[in-house]
């Protein structure tokens, strides 16, 4: 049985000398939801980009079981959902239904597939209403679901997210977490949000300086005052 996420002693430093990771090594099993939280700078979003080959440090990344290699990007980046914090990142065709086609389509799919796979992840992420509407016109929440179906549509086996909640309304932010705890596939999400990772993911990772500090159940390390305390991080009220 592979893992789903499989990192082992990562390290990565930065054109300009900054060293980002080091020696980072994490295991995330078929069906985990994990919490990646830390301090701005603590590596978070390097190490993300390293699971879909976005950046390649030293040491060695599998996802779905595949080494993430040159070789491999395309099948990879099918496999490893990645939703960026800002859905400009994401978002750039002229509707809707041609952003979340786009992946689909950049792979071959005939493009009866594509209508198929276009609707069924935009039914997933609420959004069936919303094809042919143009994307930069949304609001922030509207934006991030379809962000989410535009990876949804690759049918991912593990989808990865940085900071989902962030710029969102109370209203928005409580309807994509209930998104994100309907969807049956292994996660890994980077967050600032102490409330959605005590609501929504059985385990927590603690980054900070690169490393990985802390790594265990989530409502043991947010009781855990000295630990939150000493990598910049507070316990959700």
């Amino acid at each position: 049985m592979h893992h789903s996420i499989e990192v082992k002693n990562l390290s990565y430093s930065y054109p300009d000398g900054h060293v980002a990771l080091r020696g980072v090594s994490l295991n995330i099993t078929p069906g985990e939801k994990v919490a990646l939280v830390g301090p701005n700078g603590a590596g978070k979003s390097t190490l993300i980009l390293h699971l879909n080959g976005i950046l390649s440090g030293q040491g060695s990344v599998h996802v779905a079981g595949l080494p993430v290699i040159k070789e491999n990007l395309g099948q990879v980046r099918a496999r490893v959902g990645l939703v960026f914090q800002s859905p400009e990142d994401q978002l750039f065709s002229p509707t809707v239904h041609d952003d979340v086609a786009f992946g689909p389509r950049y792979q071959g799919l005939p493009e009866g597939e594509i209508r198929t796979r276009v609707e069924e992840a935009l039914a997933v992420v609420g959004m069936q209403d919303y094809a042919q509407r143009v994307s930069h016109h949304l609001s922030v929440g509207e934006k991030k679901r379809i962000s989410i179906a535009t990876v949804l549509s690759m049918k991912p086996e593990v989808l990865v997210l940085d900071e989902p909640t962030s710029g969102l309304d109370p209203r928005a932010r409580r309807s994509l977490i209930q998104l994100l705890d309907d969807l049956d596939l292994t996660m890994l999400v980077s967050t600032h949000d102490m409330h959605l990772v005590s609501e929504l993911f059985p385990r927590t990772v603690v980054m900070d300086e690169g490393r990985v500090v802390a790594d265990g159940p989530t409502g043991t390390l947010l009781a855990d005052e000295a630990l939150l305390r000493a990598h910049g991080l507070e316990a959700p009220d």
